[in-house]
């Protein structure tokens, strides 16, 4: 009976803190809207998702993940349609990705950015499928080079890259230390 309990908790606890990493990847990007090659730059809807995955596990990062992008669209008007698809291919494997190699590999420094960096990789290969699976249905009119995938998935990220490594370690390990951290 304890063990129910204890397990319907975890549950509840998940879906509020993955409530609130939703609600910050909606609001963030409002701290650097106003200066638009400054929030391209930084990603900020990156964190909370790549955090979510850490702390909630990899189901929860997939949902928030794929849900940011399309609800910040729906409700603020950005980003615009054509760049909020292969977005959504992009957070959802960031948070799947986090949660699912964080809870893989051992509980220590070193792996932790392991899992950040695989996670960043992979949703980074994701957002890039998801642009041409989407190019292919005429969604996407960009071009499909190698130069403008790096363009737009490294140095145009450069800053959010260096933000992601600098600040998500040291905010899963605070998370952890209080207690707070879910994906166990």
């Amino acid at each position: 009976m304890m063990r129910m309990r204890e397990k319907q908790s975890k549950k509840i606890r998940q879906l509020v803190y993955a409530a609130v990493f939703l609600a910050l990847a909606l609001v963030l990007p409002f701290l650097t809207g106003s200066i638009p090659a400054v929030g391209k730059t930084l990603c900020p809807m990156h964190l909370p998702v790549l955090l979510c995955g850490f702390c909630c596990g990899p189901l929860w990062g997939l949902l928030v993940g794929a849900a940011a992008p399309i609800l910040r669209m729906l409700v603020f008007g950005a980003p615009l349609l054509p760049s909020a698809l292969p977005m959504m291919f992009e957070l959802a494997a960031y948070g799947f990705l986090s949660g699912l190699l964080y809870r893989a590999f051992p509980q220590k420094i070193p792996y932790l950015y392991l899992s950040l960096f695989a996670a960043m990789l992979g949703g980074r290969l994701a957002g890039i499928l998801g642009k041409v699976l989407f190019y292919f249905a005429g969604v996407v009119k960009s071009p499909l080079t190698l130069a403008a995938f790096y363009a737009s998935y490294v140095t145009g990220a450069i800053g959010g890259i260096i933000v992601q490594i600098l600040l998500v370690p040291l905010l899963v390990l605070a998370i952890r230390r209080a207690g707070f951290l879910l994906n166990e």
